[in-house]
């Protein structure tokens, strides 16, 4: 009796193990389709103190007697005035430990990243008319934030908040290349398409490296790591991209998916990312609101074509997500265009319902 007794346990634990380990592999594959924000970091030690920080301002707004302060890219509308902010773009090839490579270049003349740079995150010559009103004939992101302040700037045609360079352009640094270690990256087919998905920690040091590598990058500019068909990992798939801080150093990644209708198709996750960071660009350690941090793409992600508009563009539709207005965290409604809850007109009818 008690020989059988003893297996029966023996067998009992086994399957007990068995049953949690499949469990933990569930829950370790389980897929959500998302952005995240990393929480800002303090300067690399040895860091030196920069000569020219990100242009912001400050801002606030009341809700249930309580006042909210914010800092945003830019300069504070009332005044008019445009902004240009020296933008990189850094391609990023990921080759994993089993051989597979992702590379934002390849693909011919409209790979990943040259469709990147033509998309309206960046071409000015897309104009912008929400619900009869004409915000601007710009890039998509300052069409949004001159949409958010249109109470404010609706008389005021030189307002804008722009992604580019000396020249008005963006401008492409070196590739990074990343050989992912086993432990830190694998293949998947979280929707269906093969796709590369890589631990976020790991992937945030390597960035963290490359910026304090290349001096041109200072906490006056803005470097967005570009990936392509790569989805980043943090107890799950899938982040299609996140913003951050060292310090005062801004930046940002997103993936490039090049599978239609898939999360983080082309440029949608970018047009998430930029419009968070220019709202909530971290450096004062991030804006508050009625419902958590001003994350004003995350309300919207889940929603058909995980939020996106389409807009055609040189002969490519892009996708790009629509954002809500600082009403949806409480300002006051006619500060936006139409008194709307979002750029594209999202059919919100509460303060921070979707949460943030």
């Amino acid at each position: 009796m008690k020989t059988r007794f003893a297996g029966v346990c023996h067998a009992l634990a086994l399957c007990m193990l068995i049953c949690s380990l499949s469990a933990f592999v569930f829950a370790a594959d389980q897929v959500k389709a998302r952005y995240v924000v990393i929480p800002p970091k303090p300067a690399t030690p040895g860091t030196p103190i920069p000569d020219a920080t990100l242009q912001t301002w400050n801002g606030s707004f009341t809700y249930n007697s309580h006042q909210y302060n914010y800092v945003m890219v830019g300069k504070d509308p009332s005044t008019g005035q445009g902004t240009i902010v020296t933008t990189f773009i850094i391609p990023v090839k990921i080759i994993l430990s089993t051989g597979e490579t992702f590379d934002p270049l390849a693909g011919g003349a409209r790979n990943p990243l040259a469709s990147t740079i033509l998309s309206p995150i960046f071409d000015s010559t897309t104009n912008y008319t929400q619900g009869g009103v004409n915000v601007g004939t710009t890039q998509y992101v300052d069409a949004y934030q001159r949409a958010s302040f249109w109470s404010i700037v609706q008389n005021q045609p030189n307002y804008h908040v722009l992604l580019g360079g000396p020249t008005a352009r963006v401008s492409v640094l070196p590739q990074l290349v990343l050989n992912v270690p086993a432990g830190s990256g694998h293949t998947g087919s979280p929707f269906g398409h093969l796709v590369a998905e890589v631990g976020i920690n790991y992937f945030d040091a390597q960035i963290s490296n490359y910026m304090t590598a290349h001096p041109q990058i200072t906490p006056a500019t803005f470097p967005i790591f570009e990936t392509a068909d790569t989805y980043l990992t943090q107890g799950g798939c899938c982040i299609g991209g996140y913003h951050s801080a060292n310090g005062q150093q801004t930046y940002s990644h997103f993936t490039y998916i090049t599978h239609p209708g898939d999360f983080a198709q082309d440029v949608s996750a970018l047009s998430h990312e930029v419009g968070e960071w220019m709202m909530d660009p971290l450096t004062n350690g991030g804006n508050g609101t009625p419902c958590g941090i001003m994350e004003n793409g995350d309300p919207l992600e889940g929603g058909p074509n995980y939020g996106s508009t389409h807009y055609t563009l040189h002969g490519f539709q892009y996708n790009l997500q629509d954002l809500v207005f600082l009403r949806y965290f409480g300002a006051p409604a006619d500060t936006s265009v139409n008194s709307w809850w979002t750029f594209q007109n999202f059919p919100f009818t509460s303060i921070c319902q979707n949460g943030s």
